[in-house]
């Protein structure tokens, strides 16, 4: 049988692959569907992928420094300026930090004691983080102050806390900043009060696994 032939599902006679219907029975040919759902399921593994990629070329820069520094010691030794240095990884208070057009700054870490009727646990305090982010893309940024941020203490996990919330007069982090604007507003923790330093990793796309590190101590 040649490869251009095929036999008819019905009656089996030769008939060509192409052919819709069989001359001899007349019986429509059915296309298999096995070609068409791989090229589904390669077309949607190239999409996510691409979504998940997006921006993978790209990392965290510092752009600017809203001029505020926290426990930052300056460096007073002569550099070289034709030694290119390594890029960094970590950021601090007051960095503008860049990534995939969005633009980052921890303003602040401050602490409280609570008030009258909230208070942290006994031997606890509670931490508020207040950031800056700027959308210059030109898609509107959702921000969540659940999936964008991650904190760590003292490199224990910790989870936002909404009780420590309440005790700022900011805004959480949550909702849609659209191209060209900002969103000033506070994450908010509950640690020991011995504690000693504050890691917050921010994901502006949750897809693209890429997020900015910030580090503040105390």
């Amino acid at each position: 049988m040649s490869d251009k032939m095929v036999k008819c599902k019905t009656c089996g006679a030769e008939i060509a692959k192409s052919a819709k219907t069989c001359p001899k029975c007349g019986a429509k040919q059915k296309k298999s569907k096995v070609l068409g759902i791989v090229l589904v399921v390669l077309g949607l593994i190239i999409f996510f992928a691409a979504i998940g990629s997006s921006g993978s070329d790209d990392e965290p820069k510092k752009v600017g420094n809203t001029g505020t520094t926290q426990n930052t010691k300056k460096d007073t030794t002569k550099k070289d300026d034709t030694k290119k240095e390594p890029e960094k990884t970590t950021f601090g208070v007051g960095e503008q930090v860049s990534l995939n057009d969005i633009v980052v700054t921890m303003n602040g870490v401050t602490e409280s004691s609570g008030s009258d009727f909230n208070k942290p646990s006994e031997g606890n305090t509670f931490i508020l983080c207040e950031f800056t982010i700027e959308n210059n893309s030109d898609k509107e940024l959702n921000i969540s102050s659940l999936l964008c941020f991650n904190g760590y203490i003292d490199d224990f996990s910790t989870s936002f806390s909404l009780s420590a919330q309440m005790e700022s007069d900011k805004g959480q982090l949550d909702g849609a900043v659209a191209p060209g604007k900002k969103m000033n507003g506070i994450i908010a923790y509950e640690a020991a009060s011995d504690w000693k330093e504050i890691e917050i990793h921010f994901t502006p796309d949750v897809w693209s696994g890429k997020d900015i590190k910030f580090v503040a101590s105390k």
